[in-house]
């Protein structure tokens, strides 16, 4: 898919995630030995551990708040 974020594409991960590509890889390493990608109940997860932890770095990373007015 062209226009995707992809935690495959080194230059994207700093560049969205502020996190060097390693440190991204140590993040999600940490979180497979936690337990996070092991089978549930319901679907497969329609992205890959690495996407799904770019994803949710880049929304901390933008602190984006939807519906609050501070």
């Amino acid at each position: 898919m062209a226009g995707v974020i992809r935690a495959s594409e080194p230059s994207w991960i700093s560049s969205f995630t502020g996190l060097s590509p390693r440190l991204l890889q140590k993040l999600v390493s940490a979180l497979r030995r936690e337990g996070a990608d092991a089978a549930r109940r319901g679907g497969p997860w329609g992205l890959p551990l690495e996407d799904r932890v770019m994803l949710v770095a880049t929304y901390w990373r933008t602190n984006l708040i939807t519906g609050a007015h501070i």
